[in-house]
């Protein structure tokens, strides 16, 4: 990334100019924090004492029994998916800028769980976006938002998914810009936040990477991870990128390929590849995962794209359906859909050494699969 918020011609800020004073604000309190021992250590602290860290790795050897299948388990994280990396820096960030107040979006309901559990450990005021669809499809996350003191807002107008949640988001931030930091969660969104996002969840890479070397004594040969806005994606190949030998793998949804079927266009703040009409106006995504079901991805990824050094696939609801099953009823492990769709990829590669980011359990998706 340049220092203009760029991934070649991906990234960048397309904002109204009420937000660049906060941008500005938040870029600069981002290099200092980055810079300072003491931030790095008590996020290091909390990822031990509260949020986990480090998560383990898994063999999937009845999953896929012809592979050295391994499952980084961000399952395991406290709240249960790896969205809690993102939202501790987020809240240590915004307490560094004095602001006491956060709003967030969320699809799947994992970004708000995590969000909403950052501000009740350090007593800030928490207002979390949701689409009435995706209120419907993820209830539970609902219902632990709401236990740990966050207002859900329902957005209900368009598809009623995580783009217009996002949306309304960003409209309250330029409304209490002066009190409010927008947590946002996912590699998206104007510059600094696809670099902020993508530093927060590096955690991934760097672990999995060691741990990968510990168990085979070698790196692995693909590392797959599930594609939406493409925060694990993004955390899991920055451990990887600089290590040629190794394939980077992100699995879209079908109906939500932002990288397999989109067009260069701005959307929430900066210029990715987004699914668009010769217009650039939005087309509606869709996923039986909450969490795929956008119609943009981080600029870094469009960018991973053109370069060749990444390459994205797609995975479709009933291929994704089965491999949840499959892991659950074969290792004992309920996957959340998002990571099933990587799964589903996974076990065909013609690869041996596979290392896939398992981002998150299933209890939010288990009304969805079982109304399957």
């Amino acid at each position: 990334m340049t220092s203009t918020g760029l991934y070649g011609t991906y990234g960048g800020r397309y904002v109204p100019e009420t937000l660049v004073p906060a941008l500005d604000e938040l870029e600069a309190g981002w290099l200092a924090a980055r810079s300072d021992e003491s931030f790095q250590a008590e996020l290091d602290e909390l990822g031990r004492t509260f949020a986990g860290r480090p998560t383990p790795l898994t063999r999937a050897e009845r999953f896929a029994p012809d592979k050295r299948l391994y499952l980084k388990r961000e399952d395991l994280l406290h709240t249960g998916a790896h969205k809690l990396n993102n939202a501790l820096g987020q809240a240590v960030l915004a307490q560094r800028l004095g602001k006491r107040r956060i709003v967030a979006e969320t699809g799947a309901g994992q970004h708000g769980v995590a969000t909403a559990t950052v501000c009740a450990r350090f007593g800030l005021e928490c207002v979390v976006y949701m689409g009435e669809e995706d209120m419907r499809r993820q209830r539970p996350n609902v219902e632990r938002m709401q236990l740990l003191g966050a207002e859900v807002r329902p957005v209900d107008f368009g598809t009623r998914t995580l783009k217009e949640a996002t949306s309304e988001a960003i409209r309250d931030w330029i409304t209490n810009v002066e009190t409010t930091h927008y947590l946002i969660g996912s590699c998206v969104g104007p510059a600094p936040y696809p670099e902020i996002v993508r530093e927060l969840q590096a955690v991934l890479g760097r672990e999995s990477r060691d741990q990968f070397l510990a168990a085979e004594a070698r790196l692995p040969e693909v590392v797959a991870a599930c594609v939406g806005g493409g925060s694990n994606a993004i955390g899991m190949f920055a451990g990887f990128i600089d290590d040629e030998g190794v394939r980077l793998l992100g699995v879209e949804a079908a109906h939500a390929a932002s990288l397999g079927t989109g067009n260069a266009a701005v959307l929430h703040g900066a210029r990715s590849s987004v699914l668009a009409d010769e217009d650039g106006q939005i087309i509606d995504a869709h996923s039986i995962s909450a969490g795929l079901d956008y119609p943009g991805v981080g600029p870094e990824h469009a960018w991973l794209r053109d370069s060749g050094r990444a390459e994205y696939v797609s995975a479709s609801d009933d291929e994704a359906l089965t491999a949840f099953g499959d892991l659950t009823r074969l290792e004992g492990i309920i996957p959340a859909l998002e990571p099933a769709h990587a799964l589903a990829r996974a076990r065909e590669l013609q690869e041996e050494f596979v290392l896939v980011c398992l981002s998150g359990r299933g209890d939010k998706d288990l009304a969805e699969v079982l109304a399957r």
